[in-house]
Order: structure tokens, then C-alpha cells, then sequence
């Protein structure tokens, strides 16, 4: 980790430090040794979310009420930072969408009977969750979401499909919104459910190969006539989209964080090799256009991570930022994709060898551009608050 600035003993608290010590401890005996079979099986096995919950790992981010660590955003960065800096994007987007971006809706808008009913085997990870959203004909445009839900009696009959869904084959709830009013334009008229397996109706589609991400199971939801309890409707009926949008600036806080730890394990594999590599009678190193490159380089990569925590540390206060969120998600993965590019290509041949650390990472970052925001929509949320 290239802490330059000394933000983790300038910015973190001791219990942060010690967090960030325990997470590595963990990943580097149950997550690395293992990932690169998991990128060959292409999912994340439930029994790593259950050594997770035992060692606390999923409950970070939720309160210590509904059985969490009850820890800042901050905790919730090292978190995502730390698996990032495995190299091994899949397995961070898969474990990240149960800890920061699905159950932490009950928190927010839930009933005391769904947190009491859920959160034990969720924070546990006797329960995998996922989080259904992006559809056929809208992705990062969520007002175009066509899945329905139709009240009827005690019950909402869901119908629709999602896309690219992460943990689509294996998690047990998902966490899916859905139009309740076709009449309303906009935002508003969309819920959000609780959908959880084995209800009838409810089955996977299509299991997706991807450039990247390979440790990460992908796949579609569908839903035909899929009876949901009314129960599992989280909050008020058309209020999801608003739900959602709450959610927004702590996911894309998380997202910056998994890239700037890819970034990191990229930048220490190519310093390793442009130190090592011997070329024209001297080292990559010394060659001063690829030595000051890696200076910038190390130079932005700096900048962004003090970006990262200086937004954490505003979302740790309570404060709202709809645009510095919106600023990390547009500017962090865009910088990393431009960063692991020159990574790989300062590692010559070796670097474009299928599943070499470097084109794994290189592979895995491209996508944070694109998933959860893409960096046009997101430059367009910045303007509108400029």
C-alpha cells in the first residue's frame, strides 16, 4: 500500500488501523490462496461468506441493534479497498454487493420484523444476497426499469427479468425494484422488494461469461407471476427509486475504494518488474520515460486515494454528497483503467498473457466504469450540481 501522506494514522482511528489489520490477516488466508480457482469455478463459494460472518467481516457497515459492528464509512472503505488490493475484482464485487450495496436497505427503510426476520443469517452469511436493478433496456437510466408489481390482496405479483445481476445463481434474497404505478412518470411509482428463493415463479436465466470479473457469478433474474408477501415490501410502495437513490453515495464510496485498491496491487506488481526487467543492457527503471511515468502515476493515484478518504470522512459525519460521490465515481475508475492500461503495457508481452496478475486486474477495473453509474452519467450528475 503506497500511503505516502500517512492517511491511515492521520485519518484512521486505532479500531480502523486494527480493522485494516484484521482484513488483510483474513484475505491473506482465506481469499487469495484460493481466489484463483474461484476465477476458473466463476463464483465466490457460500462457505467464504459464512467465514466472513464468523469473523464479523459482513456486518461492518450495520448497526450494533440489528446485530452489526456498527462502524463508519470509513471502515466500510478499508473493507473494499482491501479486497480491491487482492487483484481479484470478481470476488470483490461478489462479497461488496452483500456487505454495502443489498441488505443495507433493510437498515434504512425496513420494519423491525424484516431486520429481526433477515439480518441474523445475512450478517452471518448463511444468506447470500444480491441486488436486482439493471434490466434489458435500462441500465444506468433506472427510471426505465419495466419489471411490474401488482398488488393483490395480501400479496404484489412481480413480473419482469434482470440483467447482469452479481450472485444470480446461488444468493438466497435479492433486493429488486419494481414499477407499482404505471400511471406515475419519473422516479416516483417504483417499490422495492424483498425476493427470496425458492418463492414460485421466481427462477435464473442466462449465466453471463464476462472480460472480466471471472470469480464473480453473473446472471439474469425472471420473474413470471412471482407472488410476493406484502411483508416483503421494504418501506412505502413508490417510494424504491428514492430508496435506491439513498443507497447511492455509500455504493459509489465503495466502488472508488475497490478501485484504488486494484490500482495499488497493479502499481506494486509494475514497480516490481520495471525494477527487475532487464532491457538494452539496463533495467525498465531506468529508462527515465517509463521511471517518470510511473512517478505520475504514482503521483494521481495518490491524489485519488486522499480523494477517497476525504469523502469517507464526510460521509462518516452524516453529511450527504451527491456530488463528491458522484465526482469519486466518475473520475476514480476512469484514472484506474488508465493506470492498469500503462501497467500492462510496461509489463511488454507477459502483461496481454491471459490470467497474469496484471491483465487480471487490468480486466476487472474496466468494468467499474461502467457498472453502478457510468462515468457520462455520473460527469452529468456531477454538472448539474456545479
Amino acid at each position: 500500500m503506497h500511503d505516502y501522506l500517512g492517511l491511515d494514522q492521520h485519518v484512521l482511528t486505532e479500531d480502523h488501523r486494527l480493522l485494516r489489520q484484521q482484513v488483510q490477516a483474513f484475505l491473506r488466508e482465506h481469499i487469495t490462496p484460493l481466489a484463483p480457482e474461484w476465477e476458473k469455478t466463476g463464483r465466490v463459494p457460500a462457505a467464504t461468506f459464512w467465514k466472513l460472518g464468523e469473523a464479523g467481516l459482513l456486518s461492518i457497515a450495520f448497526p450494533v441493534a440489528d446485530g452489526g459492528l456498527g462502524m463508519d464509512t470509513i471502515a466500510s472503505v478499508i473493507l473494499n479497498e482491501e479486497l480491491g488490493r487482492t487483484g481479484f475484482g470478481g470476488l470483490t464485487a461478489s462479497i461488496s454487493v452483500h456487505t454495502d450495496m443489498t441488505a443495507l436497505h433493510l437498515v434504512r427503510a425496513g420494519n423491525a420484523e424484516q431486520r429481526q426476520r433477515l439480518l441474523p443469517d445475512i450478517l452471518t452469511g448463511k444468506r447470500i444476497c444480491g441486488l436486482g436493478v439493471t434490466e434489458p433496456r435500462g441500465g444506468s437510466d433506472l427510471t426505465r426499469i419495466a419489471t411490474t408489481a401488482r398488488r393483490d390482496g395480501d400479496d404484489y405479483v412481480l413480473n419482469g427479468a434482470k440483467l447482469f445481476i452479481t450472485n444470480a445463481s446461488f444468493a438466497d434474497i435479492f433486493f429488486v425494484i419494481a414499477k407499482t404505478d404505471q400511471a406515475v412518470k419519473g422516479g416516483s411509482g417504483f417499490s422495492l422488494f424483498i425476493i427470496e428463493r425458492g418463492m414460485p415463479g421466481f427462477s435464473n436465466g442466462q449465466r453471463f461469461e464476462k472480460t472480466g470479473w471471472h470469480s464473480s457469478d453473473t446472471g439474469e433474474l425472471r420473474f413470471d407471476n412471482v407472488r410476493v408477501p406484502a411483508a416483503n415490501l421494504i418501506g412505502e410502495e413508490g417510494r424504491g427509486f428514492y430508496y435506491m437513490m439513498a443507497g447511492l453515495d455509500h455504493e459509489r464510496i465503495c466502488a472508488a475504494a475497490q478501485a484504488i485498491g486494484l490500482a495499488d496491487a497493479a502499481m506494486d506488481l509494475t514497480l516490481d518488474w520495471v525494477r527487475q526487467r532487464e532491457a538494452y543492457g539496463k533495467t525498465l527503471w531506468d529508462l527515465q520515460v517509463i521511471r517518470h511515468e510511473m512517478a505520475k502515476l504514482a503521483t494521481e493515484l495518490l491524489s485519488a486515494r486522499t480523494l477517497l478518504y476525504a469523502v469517507a470522512q464526510k460521509a462518516a459525519r452524516g453529511e450527504r454528497l451527491q456530488l463528491e460521490g458522484s465526482m469519486l465515481k466518475a473520475y476514480i475508475p476512469e484514472f484506474v483503467n488508465r493506470l492498469t492500461y500503462k501497467c500492462v503495457q510496461f509489463h511488454g508481452g507477459m502483461g496481454y498473457m491471459s490470467e497474469t496478475p496484471v491483465e487480471r486486474i487490468s480486466r476487472d477495473a474496466r468494468i467499474l466504469a461502467i457498472g453502478g453509474g457510468a462515468s457520462e452519467v455520473m460527469y452529468d450528475e456531477v454538472a448539474k450540481r456545479l
